[in-house]
């Protein structure tokens, strides 16, 4: 694969942020981070 946009330390918060947000969605989540709600699913 490529190279990454996003530092390795922000998609680990990303997706500490998402698996802490109770009943939060991807879409959710990715907005608060401003990111595209596929880029957080993958």
């Amino acid at each position: 694969m490529g190279t990454s946009k996003y530092s390795s330390e922000f998609r680990a918060d990303a997706v500490a942020l998402y698996r802490a947000t109770p009943g939060g969605t991807y879409a959710s989540v990715a907005k608060d981070l401003g990111v595209n709600h596929e880029t957080l699913r993958t």
